[in-house]
């Protein structure tokens, strides 16, 4: 392809290598090239791990272990903060992170022997963190769906961040799971400007069509939450009080919002996008984050990597805290019922035990 050239159904504009390879390659147009197909496949890779849960210490989230059915996100959005974990596969942040996936073919019973370990310490478990549990080949592979059938079978804590309506095939479990006190689920919306969320955001679920599942989630008594995530300087970051206005009439009961993060090959990408689809206002996002983050684009430091600091992350809260206290929005997360935790029964010994006398 044409260096920065976009492909159909898919956000990154440039596949940039991996900060761990030996060598840095840079595309150049020499006018040669020659145009391949719009929209590149997805290949999949069974990914095999002796553990699905992983565990953190980080103080910026209200959890300490998470699960990720997948490596990888067909949603491709541009500003994704987890593209830069493909390149410990030895692929590309950009396009390789949206086309080739690798997914834990045997992620229910190797949860399912996690949790039966005599040591294990029940607390709540965040799902699709890293990448979305619910993208697009999750119809098919219904690997997270194995997840939660353990989870629900359980009654193990869970909290969700999704922004695909593809959830709403697990309500049977979920509602469940709500009645037992079990599972909170937020809602992501990065802005309600359907054409520009197509762009961003390409082959996730349009605005109207997530607040539709906060709605039907809600309904079926799930504690739901709507996350504006990544609030975008100078591009969406005037949405907020549209989009927090807007849960609200679809029945979240609790929001969070995240400042746009640029960690290692992220900021090139972003920009790529931007001077490809929003070349106008390069320089002002850009500028805008050195604003926030003391100078410089991004700061990967606890604390405020997630909202900045300064004057503007302050003006942006204090919009935040407004928004939410006149909506209702501002209640704290209702508690987790840790109690309610069965471990699975201990699978049967394929050798019976002899006696010994």
């Amino acid at each position: 392809m044409s260096p920065n050239a976009p492909h159909k159904g898919r956000g990154a504009v440039i596949s940039p290598d991996g900060r761990f390879d030996m060598w840095q390659r840079e595309a150049a147009d020499d006018g040669w090239w020659q145009d391949e197909a719009d929209a590149p496949g997805t290949e999949l890779a069974i990914d095999t791990a002796k553990s699905v849960i992983t565990y953190n210490s980080s103080p910026d989230i209200p959890y300490d272990r998470s699960i990720n059915p997948y490596r990888g996100c067909e949603h491709g959005c541009a500003y994704c903060f987890a593209r830069p974990s493909h390149a410990w596969l030895g692929l590309s942040p950009g396009l390789d992170f949206e086309t080739k996936l690798a997914y834990k073919a045997d992620a229910a019973a190797t949860l399912r022997r996690e949790l039966v370990k005599p040591g294990y310490v029940c607390r709540p478990v965040a799902l699709g963190i890293n990448t979305d549990a619910w993208q697009p080949v999750e119809r098919r592979l219904r690997v997270t769906r194995g997840i939660l059938e353990v989870l629900a079978e359980t009654r193990h804590p869970l909290t969700i961040v999704t922004k695909s309506a593809l959830i709403l095939r697990d309500l049977d479990l979920l509602a469940g799971m709500a009645r037992d006190g079990v599972v909170h689920v937020a809602v992501s919306i990065t802005t309600l400007d359907p054409a520009l969320a197509r762009a961003l955001e390409p082959r996730a679920p349009s605005p109207q069509r997530r607040l539709s599942a906060i709605r039907e989630l809600a309904a079926a008594g799930i504690p739901t939450a709507v996350m504006v995530a990544p609030l975008i300087p100078a591009l969406a970051d005037h949405e907020m009080e549209a989009i927090l206005g807007a849960a609200r009439e679809a029945g979240a009961g609790a929001a969070g919002y995240i400042l746009l993060r640029l960690p290692h090959e992220v900021k090139p990408l972003f920009r790529a996008w931007l001077e490809t689809h929003q070349p106008g206002r390069v320089e002002h996002v850009y500028s805008l984050m050195r604003q926030l983050h003391g100078g410089r684009e991004y700061d990967s430091a606890f604390g405020t990597r997630q909202r900045g600091s300064g004057p503007l992350a302050d003006i942006i809260a204090q919009r935040f805290r407004a928004a939410t206290r006149r909506l209702g929005l501002d209640a704290t997360s209702l508690p987790m019922n840790l109690t309610a935790f069965r471990p699975p029964p201990r699978p049967a010994p394929s050798v019976p035990q002899l006696r010994l006398f």
